[in-house]
């Protein structure tokens, strides 16, 4: 156990479930599980997480000097787990948390009993390509991403609606600091060498109209994990969760049903 500060996080599900840690994408809060939830609390014990900058979460969780990297998302998990007194837990995450997934898997397969990653990448892009946003964001705020949202996280028309108004304004409020130290550690992100060493059993889930981490990612993911599940979803971009609610849920419960 550590006295280190933990992420803002809550609990849902009845005591004594089977435990699960739920991480959201960068820009948004833990809020993006919502459609999920009810379906994964009912047997579950489901901690959901907000990353630093994020929801009610520091930003100061992460380095401020861009040497932040995704060990160091992984490292806050892990603590989460020990709060709760979890040795071993089921992980599922989106985009940057489906990293943070893949990472545990690798360096500590054994914490995990399962893991699902949707719509996220072993490799997201050129370290340029995020230490530019990442300057940007420090520079012009979280502001300067949210016209360029809509069409990338989910249709233009999802835009509109309750659930996609509320996660751009989740964007528009999340400190400029921290989702910069987000994109300064996927820019230090590559996990395709290792990725034939995850031996925790592993869901792929990927959007087909996802722009962020089109299926090809999801592809190489699992191909390379030994027994991997993949599914590709249609009508949904970079958040399928909400886009496809029903499809993911399902994918999500047949995924921990068969490996409590």
């Amino acid at each position: 156990m550590t006295d280190a500060p933990l992420p803002h996080h809550r609990l849902s599900g009845p005591e004594g479930a089977p435990p699960l840690i739920l991480g959201p994408s960068v820009g948004v809060s833990l809020a993006v599980w919502e459609p999920q939830l009810a379906g994964l609390a009912a047997g579950h014990r489901v901690v959901r997480w907000n990353l630093p900058g994020h929801g009610d979460s520091p930003a100061g969780l992460l380095p401020a000097d861009g040497s932040a990297t995704v060990a160091d998302l992984a490292a806050l998990v892990l603590r989460l787990a020990d709060a709760q007194g979890w040795r071993r837990f089921a992980y599922a995450g989106i985009s940057i948390s489906g990293a943070v997934g893949l990472h545990l898997a690798v360096h500590h397969p054994d914490r995990l009993t399962s893991l699902s990653v949707v719509c996220s990448s072993a490799y997201f892009a050129e370290p340029s390509v995020w230490h530019e946003r990442a300057a940007l964001v420090r520079a012009e705020g979280t502001e300067s991403m949210a016209a360029s949202r809509p069409g990338l996280w989910f249709s233009p028309a999802f835009a509109a609606t309750p659930r996609g108004r509320a996660l751009l304004a989740d964007l528009r409020n999340t400190d400029p600091a921290g989702y910069a130290a987000c994109c300064d550690a996927l820019a230090a992100y590559d996990l395709r060498s290792v990725l034939s060493s995850i031996t925790v059993p592993t869901l792929v889930v990927a959007g087909r109209e996802d722009p962020a981490t089109p299926p090809a990612h999801a592809r190489e993911i699992a191909d390379a994990v030994p027994g991997a599940d993949l599914l590709e979803l249609a009508g949904a971009a970079h958040l399928a969760g909400v886009e496809r609610p029903e499809a993911v849920t399902a994918a999500l419960l047949g995924h921990l049903a068969r490996h409590p």
